[in-house]
């Protein structure tokens, strides 16, 4: 490793470990914001596999992300043994999974929804896609809202509460911790483990886009028919796909459930689904540095547009609707980076271009005619 990749990489530790202690003295809101990027960012980097990479449109990715929010709550909190005189029989003390367990069954059952969203899915494209994986994700959706009878389930609209922190050998991570005389909020431990999972993500990322499978997967994004006719086994490699994007929803859910406390079925609307995807899109598709940019962009933004909007606000004494305006700028946002860089913030190189590589100079092919022959 060069000298100078080496420096960048240390000082861009040292910055990522610093920055929850600086971020902290202005109070938990900045902080937990920043942990609400770092789920997004694996949120984005499972789309890269379907899209970036596969080339598959998934409109209802937000329904793997819910699987795993609702494997973690439901077994991580009172909930089952309340509703069931089974269950309480068997945990009296009620169900308390440890949250690897359960990270890794809720990686596991979205990975398993996601192969079985792909399988019907496999001979369609495009707009035809876009439109059954969006369908999926509002299933998923309305099965959640509707659960309540005749088994209550997911309790429905109401959601599920008192979900248990994550407990890190003796450590609870919904409890301060004092460190040689520096007090570490529950947000501030949150974000050194979603920082831990996310480098885990990117260095499977990058694994995958530079195998055999990550070519393969290319090779399917560039032209199927092609990649067929080379022998590439298209429809495993493309339920792969699901699968793994899938598992990094999962993974991402859980986290979601323990940070929160609480989820219910208004954070894993369709619009969730269409703010991933453009955070790929945006970021530069099939680009692990330019996806984790545009995540982190995306998630920011509003957050930060917080701070603008209140003045406007204020200078028309009340008449513009802040929420809304909010969502205005940030399109307003998007759309400008399509149009002056549509290829997204940090593009990846293209892959076999020809452009830059001198071409042989080819003969110019005498035309056949009767006396030529």
């Amino acid at each position: 490793m060069p000298k100078h990749n080496a420096l960048a990489y240390l000082l861009a530790a040292i910055a990522l470990l610093l920055a929850p202690l600086l971020l902290q003295q202005l109070g938990s809101g900045p902080v937990r914001i920043v942990d609400q990027a770092l789920l997004y960012v694996l949120l984005a980097l499972g789309m890269n596999i379907v899209v970036g990479y596969a080339g598959l449109l998934d409109l209802g990715y937000v329904a793997f992300y819910a699987v795993g929010a609702y494997v973690f709550a439901l077994l991580a909190s009172p909930h089952l043994v309340e509703q069931f005189a089974a269950v309480r029989a068997l945990f009296p003390a009620g169900l308390h999974g440890p949250w690897w367990l359960l990270i890794a069954l809720g990686a596991g059952l979205a990975g398993l929804v996601g192969v079985l969203l792909g399988a019907p899915t496999l001979r369609l494209h495009g707009d035809y896609l876009a439109i059954v994986t969006l369908a999926f994700g509002e299933i998923i959706r309305l099965f959640i809202v509707n659960m309540r009878q005749p088994l209550n389930l997911t309790n429905g609209a109401h959601g599920i509460s008192q979900i248990d922190d994550i407990h890190f050998f003796g450590l609870d991570l919904g409890e301060p911790l004092e460190l040689m005389g520096l007090v570490l909020p529950p947000v501030t431990l949150y974000y050194y483990l979603f920082l831990t999972l996310v480098i885990i993500g990117i260095v499977i990322c990058h694994r995958l886009e530079h195998s055999r499978i990550g070519r393969a997967w290319r090779a399917i994004r560039e032209d199927e028919t092609a990649a067929k006719a080379m022998g590439i086994d298209t429809r495993r490699l493309k339920l792969m796909a699901f699968g793994m994007g899938a598992a990094f929803g999962g993974v991402a859910g859980t986290l979601f459930a323990a940070f929160q406390g609480y989820v219910s079925p208004e954070s894993f609307s369709m619009q969730e689904s269409v703010l991933i995807v453009a955070m790929v899109v945006i970021g530069g598709s099939g680009h692990v540095p330019g996806v984790i940019l545009g995540a982190l962009l995306l998630s920011a933004l509003p957050e930060v547009l917080r701070y603008v909007v209140g003045p406007l606000q204020a200078m028309t004494d009340g008449r513009l609707d802040a929420p809304i305006l909010r969502q205005l700028m940030v399109a307003l946002a998007m759309i400008a980076t399509m149009l002056l860089r549509p290829r997204g913030l940090w593009a990846a190189h293209e892959h076999g271009s020809e452009a830059s590589a001198p071409q042989p100079t080819a003969p110019i092919a005498r035309p056949l005619t009767s006396s030529g022959r």
